[in-house]
């Protein structure tokens, strides 16, 4: 039996010190990947059913499971995601919080499906469309952290479609081939998070802690 204590963890020179990358750290990488994965999966299952059966009563039904279940990831993936400004990560939870509140909100006090009320009722996305600035938000910093050709296509796809449906611009053609193509680059970005190297998505742990020391008055780094 091999009684040799475990390998310490490799030391990494950061630009405000060295740092070492934890097993907590990992988890949290891992955690903020699966959702991403199981939110890009919704998304992509949601658009396949709507897109090829049409708005049955069943397939209504079932999107707002799906929907459900997305959202739930997504908040998963931002809760875990590492973002160096603490403001940002703040604000793109408080858009998703405030998004799903929004969602819950219309889904008790109607009757209908959720997903055909909020495409019937384009001004709704005021408020449930909160929890897709939390997701560009996402791609905005994939696509300037890592240089990725999809998430540099979704950042203005997102917005342009959802906007497009809420003033009306948009043709119905026009919006499932947006809506698909969403759909199609999330999975892809997605299951390439999950083969991407651990380190990438902590980043410098150094930078952290010094902007954790400089909210902190009276402590120098």
């Amino acid at each position: 039996m091999d009684s040799s204590p475990p390998a310490p963890n490799p030391v990494y020179q950061g630009q405000f010190g060295t740092f070492t990358i934890t097993d907590h750290d990992r988890r949290e990488v891992q955690i903020y990947r699966t959702g991403l994965a199981t939110a890009a999966l919704c998304f992509a299952l949601g658009t396949l059913l709507i897109l090829s059966q049409g708005p049955s009563a069943p397939v209504l039904i079932g999107l707002d499971y799906l929907f459900a279940l997305f959202c739930l990831a997504l908040g998963v993936s931002l809760w875990t995601i590492h973002i160096y400004l603490r403001p940002l990560h703040q604000f793109l939870q408080g858009c998703w919080l405030l998004g799903s509140l929004s969602a819950l909100g219309l889904a008790l006090s109607q009757p209908q499906p959720l997903l055909l009320h909020i495409y019937q009722n384009p001004l709704t996305l005021l408020g449930v469309g909160f929890i897709f600035v939390a997701l560009t938000g996402i791609f905005f910093k994939e696509a300037f952290c890592f240089n990725r050709l999809e998430t540099k296509a979704l950042t203005p796809l997102v917005p342009i479609l959802l906007l497009g449906h809420l003033v009306g611009t948009l043709p119905p053609g026009l919006q499932a081939v947006l809506l698909s193509l969403w759909a199609g680059l999330f999975l892809v970005f997605s299951l390439r998070k999950l083969i991407q190297a651990i380190p990438d998505d902590i980043g410098d742990k150094s930078v952290f802690e010094y902007l954790k020391q400089q909210r902190q008055p009276g402590q120098q780094w």
